[in-house]
């Protein structure tokens, strides 16, 4: 096999995924990093915190949501959670629609043979999880006596039934830390291709003019 060479110049429109794609992957990819952050930070608020109609997202003092109706910080951060994660599920069919209807490019002939089976197992793993998590936090949030609203429109009520809504905050809290630890594994491995193998890996996920 001829040398590949050390720059992003053998990439040709073929080995690259189209910007629609890569769109898709940073939009649902920083959202699921803000998801995970917020889901660890709301965990925390306690209960009993007075209610308000203000709120500094993150308490970072760079932005303040105002809401019509006070309430509380726990509530507020729930809420947001959820109306996130419903846009976010529905990103995912699409990015998923979009993968079906639109071959994505070969992985690089630079990569070993157990690198494409891992690379394809990650990939797998992360849509799996990415489907899995909104839908039993869906699930969690009928089971409660909340429902699902989606950023203050009410599209799903709540039930009220404790087993349920405790059997799928069970799934909802194992699949966010498998998700975690497959999206690490997922940025360290394309990490190691740009900066170590300098394979191009990177510039394929990048919007380009063509």
């Amino acid at each position: 096999m001829a040398e590949i060479k050390k720059d992003f110049s053998f990439l040709d429109k073929s080995q690259k995924y189209n910007n629609i794609a890569i769109l898709l992957h940073w939009l649902i990819g920083i959202a699921i990093i803000f998801m995970l952050i917020l889901g660890i930070f709301m965990t925390d608020i306690p209960k009993e915190a007075p209610k308000q109609s203000s709120f500094d997202l993150f308490n970072f003092g760079i932005y303040s949501w105002e809401v019509e109706k006070a309430k509380s910080p726990r509530s507020f951060y729930f809420e947001l959670h959820k109306s996130i994660g419903v846009t976010l599920l529905v990103l995912i069919f699409i990015r998923i629609f979009w993968r079906f209807t639109h071959k994505p490019p070969a992985l690089l002939p630079s990569m070993k043979p157990w690198e494409k089976r891992l690379a394809t197992a990650v990939h797998h793993g992360l849509y799996f999880l990415m489907v899995l998590i909104p839908v039993t936090g869906i699930l969690m949030s009928v089971g409660s006596k909340y429902g699902v609203k989606w950023f203050g429109i009410k599209i799903l009520p709540g039930i009220d039934s404790k087993p349920m809504r405790e059997l799928f905050y069970e799934f909802h809290e194992i699949f966010g830390q498998l998700l975690l630890l497959i999206l690490v594994f997922h940025i360290l491995g394309a990490l190691k291709h740009s900066i170590v193998d300098k394979d191009g890996t990177l510039r394929r996920m990048w919007f380009h003019k063509h």
